[in-house]
């Protein structure tokens, strides 16, 4: 029943964006907005051709490698602060302070770094994703239960065994919490940069599109992307809600 249900929400929504889709159309006119019915049917002739696959490739790419380096590393700086309480009580400020920062801002110092290709391109990806990673990991790991950790020191764990059989276990649900923002905003990242410094990649395919007004590909693109996202963040929340419920 709650299955059907939310088919049947899903199936309201879809047509919801349709109708506002088309009303958005009469209003704009077809330069700005393309028709739906027109926009989907390019969107099936155009979107197996091997320049739109070689771009999504290349985007895949470059999500999966910032990803790595999101949740790595903001995992790692979210356990060590969160742990050490006075790693965290200095340096979360900083982090709460960075991530405020406009993150566009700091793309001319990325490309200096990392220059144009791949490397650029993952690297701000993975700028986006390991604050809100490492901050929520701060916050799961400090609200584990102190009688958590003076288990731990009972039984005479070593710091990697209390964080790999303690802590982590412990703080997962909040964690996964920070994975999935992680995520969002790391492929927000990522295609931010190929649509600013790239050739390759569907950020730039949508850059390109807009310069020589192409409408129905820009809205192909951004389709989708927006079906990627869609089925990504509601696999993980599927996952987030499994694991609160086994809390």
């Amino acid at each position: 029943m709650t299955a059907t249900r939310r088919a049947a929400d899903t199936l309201v929504i879809l047509f919801a964006l349709l109708v506002s889709w088309e009303l958005l159309h009469k209003i704009a006119g077809e330069t700005a907005l393309p028709a739906p019915l027109p926009t989907l049917v390019y969107l099936m002739h155009n979107v197996t051709t091997p320049r739109f696959l070689a771009n999504l490739t290349t985007t895949g790419l470059e999500l999966g490698y910032a990803l790595i380096l999101s949740y790595g590393i903001g995992l790692a700086i979210g356990v060590w602060m969160g742990a050490h309480r006075l790693s965290g009580a200095v340096g979360e400020p900083i982090l709460v302070s960075l991530y405020s920062l406009p993150k566009i801002t700091l793309y001319p110092v990325v490309l200096l770094m990392f220059g144009l290709g791949i490397s650029g391109k993952v690297a701000f990806g993975a700028l986006h994703g390991i604050l809100p990673v490492a901050l929520l990991t701060i916050g799961a790991i400090r609200a584990i239960p102190p009688v958590y950790l003076r288990s731990a020191r009972t039984m005479q764990l070593t710091p990697w065994q209390t964080i790999t059989h303690v802590l982590l276990p412990a703080a997962l649900p909040e964690i996964f919490t920070g994975l999935r923002i992680g995520f969002t905003v790391t492929l927000l990242g990522v295609l931010l940069g190929e649509m600013f410094a790239s050739k390759e990649g569907l950020g730039s395919m949508i850059m390109n599109a807009m310069q020589l007004l192409q409408g129905q590909e820009m809205m192909m693109v951004a389709i989708v992307l927006f079906a990627f996202a869609a089925m990504a963040n509601g696999l993980l929340l599927w996952i987030e809600h499994r694991l609160h419920r086994r809390v």
